[in-house]
């Protein structure tokens, strides 16, 4: 989960289910070696998949943590190591 986009864009009416809800998830912390990490991702598939610097890093993140990314747009994570599924459609 991109937590920053779901913080970002939430409605003032949901900020408090919202963030209870994320509470609930491990945020990893954007350090050097991560975005080091995530640049090697971003110029490897950027070309070919059109990755942007948020797919790259929150690769990464998920790389480093374990888990696996839920996205509407399963293109943007071609990376085989990468655990991806279909999301959920509002």
């Amino acid at each position: 989960m991109k937590r920053v986009e779901v913080v970002f864009f939430m409605r003032e009416d949901e900020e408090e289910r919202t963030m209870q809800l994320l509470s609930q998830f491990k945020t990893e912390p954007v350090d050097q070696s991560l975005v080091d990490e995530a640049g090697v991702l971003f110029r490897k598939w950027n070309p070919s998949h059109g990755i942007d610097v948020n797919d790259a890093i929150l690769a990464a993140s998920t790389k480093r943590g374990g888990g696996m990314i839920f996205s509407l747009n399963k293109k943007h994570y071609p990376m085989p190591d990468i655990l991806i599924k279909q999301a959920w459609v509002p």
